[in-house]
């Protein structure tokens, strides 16, 4: 009964994934859970190979508010696994890498550029997506003001006066410059982060970092730029109403991906069963606030590293240079 009870409640995390992923629903024969390579889920339990495991987190300004949240995953985990499990909250993506790569990490929560780069690096996949809002993801859009006749979609925003939230920014700079640069719009001659930023000064009028969401809008309301680059529900989060009426989303983009779950590619697939196994229990009830409380996920769901990733690390790729500036901007030492 209780395997049975597990089994159900994947099922309705992986109705969710799929529904993230425009993927249809658990009723369409041509998604079937029983057919498809994309998830697979068994009712037979796992065994753990292993002695202890060591977990690391996304690194965050202030860890020491972290740390007594994550206890409570590390406690959880130690109780379904019956193992020791460690946390570790770095303070650089670096460490995580190295430790994936030499084995001293064995799984970590990590944002998607971060965990891109790490697949890239080490080989390391991903097998659970967090839940937020209901979904996997978020909308990257172009936004430009309501009477901006000019500006219908993201090929129009080459050669016009342009604000980025960050270089680094997942919706604000890598999907958007990342399509265009995929798409032909825009070509980088060289593979360096000169080359990148030689590319951006030919192709648009004017271009600008403006540190984040409100300040890229706001750029865009006084007139200092054409078209801001962003989040589908950037406007109604950070502008008032009166702002937000004078804008409208010339085009949407296409999805960013949410935070997610690395496993080291040294990790054995029955230990690996076993944690997520594990983690999906975190989407019960009784367990949930120990999810929201590390990041304010609703719930993980099943994915692998090319269906929730792949697409969004290509335009890492597509960026030259970019990958060590993602790393960074996550380095809290500095």
């Amino acid at each position: 009964m209780k395997q049975q009870i597990i089994l159900t409640l994947v099922v309705i995390a992986v109705t969710a994934f799929l529904g993230g992923y425009g993927l249809g629903s658990l009723n369409d024969n041509s998604n079937s859970l029983t057919t498809s390579e994309i998830i697979n889920v068994s009712s037979e339990s796992s065994a753990v190979d292993v002695d202890t495991l060591t977990i690391g987190f996304i690194p965050v300004e202030k860890a020491d508010e972290l740390t007594p949240k994550a206890k409570a995953l590390e406690t959880f985990l130690e109780n379904e696994l019956g193992i020791d499990v460690k946390i570790v909250v770095p303070t650089d993506y670096e460490a995580i890498i190295e430790g994936m790569r030499f084995g001293h990490i064995d799984a970590a929560f990590m944002d998607t550029g971060p965990a891109w780069i790490t697949h890239q690096r080490t080989g390391a996949e991903a097998v659970m997506a967090e839940l937020v809002e209901g979904k996997v993801n978020y909308q990257a859009t172009v936004w430009t003001l309501a009477d901006n006749d000019s500006i219908h979609s993201l090929a129009d925003t080459v050669g016009k006066r342009v604000a980025f939230t960050s270089i680094t920014g997942s919706s604000g700079f890598v999907r958007p410059m990342g399509t265009l640069v995929t798409e032909g719009y825009v070509t980088i001659e060289g593979d360096d982060i000169v080359a990148l930023e030689s590319a951006l000064a030919h192709n648009f009028e004017s271009y600008t970092f403006a540190g984040g969401y409100k300040s890229a809008l706001e750029l865009l309301l006084n007139g200092n730029v054409d078209a801001a680059f962003g989040s589908d529900v950037a406007p109604q989060k950070y502008l008032e109403l009166g702002d937000q009426v004078k804008l409208r989303p010339a085009a949407t983009i296409g999805p960013v991906p949410s935070h997610v779950f690395m496993v080291n590619s040294d990790m054995s697939e029955s230990t690996r069963d076993a944690l997520v196994d594990a983690l999906i229990k975190l989407n019960y009830d009784e367990n949930n606030h120990i999810l929201k409380d590390l990041y304010g996920a609703e719930a993980l769901v099943p994915t692998t590293t090319t269906m929730h990733i792949g697409e969004f690390g290509d335009y890492i790729d597509a960026l030259t240079g970019l990958d060590q500036l993602i790393l960074d901007s996550y380095n809290k030492s500095k």
